[in-house]
């Protein structure tokens, strides 16, 4: 049995409340780590050339 499973098994088997308070928890965990990935391609510049994309068509929509 993998991580997964075990773990999906585990799931199944929480009360209303226990399962409340997983779903917080893997909410705040899963929104911590999608925001050091973000922090991650910043820093790297693996996003400069989507802001550039999105900054030139504002600029170009603010001309109209």
């Amino acid at each position: 049995m993998s991580n997964v499973e075990h773990i999906e098994d585990e799931v199944r088997k929480m009360n209303p409340k226990e399962l409340a308070q997983f779903r917080n928890w893997f909410l705040e965990f899963d929104s911590r780590q999608w925001d050091e990935q973000i922090e991650e391609h910043v820093e790297s510049g693996k996003l400069d050339k989507i802001a550039d994309k999105a900054l030139h068509s504002i600029s170009k929509a603010t001309e109209l």
